[in-house]
C-alpha cells in the first residue's frame, strides 16, 4: 500500500484499467449487492420485504455466475460490489451476517472477475439512511468507536481489493424523510455531514484509492456542495426516469427537485467534477439508454468517465429477469455508440 502523499496517478496504481478493450474508452459498470442490508431495520406495510435488514446473507451463487457471464457478453468492464455485512472482516467480524463470505472467498471472486476483464470496485455505504449493515456501529455515528471501525473497514477492504482504483462510499439520502419508517433514525447535517464525508475521503485516499459517491446531496445544498466537495471525488448523480426534458432557469445552481435532478449533471460538469452518471431499470427500462445519450451530449468528454447501471434488487433468483434486463440495457446503450 503506497503511503499518502506519494501516490502516482490513479490509473497507474490500478491493477487494471476500466477502459481495457473498450473502443469508446468508457467505464461501463454494473452495481451488484453482496449484502442487501441497507434500507430499513423494521418491516414497512406495503413495501417489499427485501428492504428489511436480515441476519443472513441474501445472495444466490448461481444467479451471480449467470450475471457475470452476461456482463462479459454485454461489454461491461466494471462491477461495483456493495459488500456491507456480506464479508467476515478481520477487523470487525461481529458485523458479518450468517453465510457471509470469507476474505479468501472474496479474493477468489475478485481474481476471477479480473481474468474476465471486469474491474471490481468496492462499495460500503456510510449514509445513515443505508447503514443497517454496520450493526451496532450504526447507532454510534460520529463517535470515536465509529470512526475507528469505519477507518478499519476501509483499510481492510482496500487491501482485499489490492488497492482499487475507486472506492464507493455511498452517502446518499441522509435525510429525516428517508428514515421516517426506521425504528432508529440518525441524520448528520451541516458541518458534521461534511466532517464525516471528508474523513471517509481521507481514509480512502490514504489507501491509494479514489473516493466515489452518490451526488444527491447537491440537489438540496448546491452552494455548500460546490464550495466544500473535494474536486477529486468522483460523482454519480442519479436520475431514473425516461424523460430528460427541461433546461436550467438560473445561471447559478439552485436546489433541484427530483423531476429535474438530471440538470445536476450539467452543473457538476461546469464545476469541474469527473462523473460516472447513473441510470437504472428500477423505474423504467428506457432510462439507461436515455441517460447515456443525454450525458454524452451534455458533459465534457474529458470529465465523463463512464456510466453505472443500478438494478437495485438483491442478488436472488426471484430477481433474475430484472438483473439480466439491466445488463441487456447496458449492452444496447454501448451498441448505440460503438455499433
Amino acid at each position: 500500500m503506497t503511503p499518502a502523499g506519494q501516490r502516482g496517478s490513479i490509473a497507474e496504481s490500478s491493477p487494471m484499467s476500466a477502459s481495457t478493450n473498450q473502443p469508446d474508452g468508457l467505464i461501463w459498470a454494473n452495481l451488484i449487492h453482496l449484502s442487501y442490508n441497507m434500507w430499513c431495520d423494521r418491516p414497512i406495510d406495503g413495501a417489499s420485504p427485501h428492504i428489511v435488514a436480515q441476519p443472513y446473507l441474501r445472495f444466490d451463487d448461481g444467479l451471480w455466475s449467470e450475471i457475470v457471464v452476461a456482463m462479459v457478453e454485454a461489454g461491461i468492464n466494471m462491477v461495483v460490489l456493495d459488500l456491507g455485512d456480506g464479508v467476515r472482516y478481520q477487523c470487525c467480524p461481529e458485523i458479518a451476517v450468517e453465510g457471509a463470505w470469507t476474505p479468501q472467498r472474496l479474493r477468489s471472486e475478485l481474481r476471477r472477475l479480473r481474468k474476465l476483464g471486469i474491474e471490481p470496485i468496492p462499495k460500503l455505504n456510510f449514509s445513515t439512511a443505508h447503514d443497517a449493515w454496520l450493526g451496532r456501529y450504526s447507532r454510534m455515528v460520529s463517535t470515536e468507536p465509529y470512526y475507528e471501525v469505519c477507518g478499519d473497514l476501509i483499510r481492510e477492504v482496500c487491501q482485499l481489493f489490492d488497492q482499487p482504483r475507486f472506492f464507493h462510499l455511498g452517502m446518499d439520502e441522509e435525510t429525516a424523510e428517508h428514515q421516517r419508517n426506521f425504528a432508529y433514525a440518525a441524520m448528520r447535517q451541516h458541518e458534521l455531514w461534511w466532517h464525516d464525508l471528508h474523513f471517509f475521503v481521507r481514509e480512502v485516499e490514504d489507501c491509494g484509492s479514489r473516493a466515489w459517491i452518490w451526488s444527491d446531496y447537491v440537489w438540496h445544498h448546491p452552494a455548500d456542495f460546490y464550495a466544500l466537495m473535494p474536486r477529486n471525488v468522483v460523482q454519480s448523480n442519479w436520475y431514473y426516469e425516461p424523460s430528460f426534458d427541461g433546461e436550467r432557469t438560473s445561471s447559478k445552481p439552485e436546489p433541484y427537485p427530483y423531476s429535474r435532478a438530471f440538470l445536476a449533471y450539467l452543473d457538476l460538469d461546469d464545476n469541474g467534477f469527473e462523473q460516472i452518471p447513473t441510470g437504472s431499470n428500477w423505474t423504467s427500462p428506457d432510462n439507461f439508454r436515455a441517460t447515456v445519450a443525454y450525458c454524452l451530449e451534455n458533459i465534457r468528454r474529458e470529465r465523463l468517465l463512464g456510466f453505472l447501471q443500478t438494478p437495485w434488487k438483491p442478488t436472488l433468483a426471484e430477481c433474475r429477469d430484472h438483473h439480466l434486463a439491466a445488463v441487456e440495457q447496458v449492452a444496447r446503450a454501448r451498441k448505440d455508440i460503438i455499433g
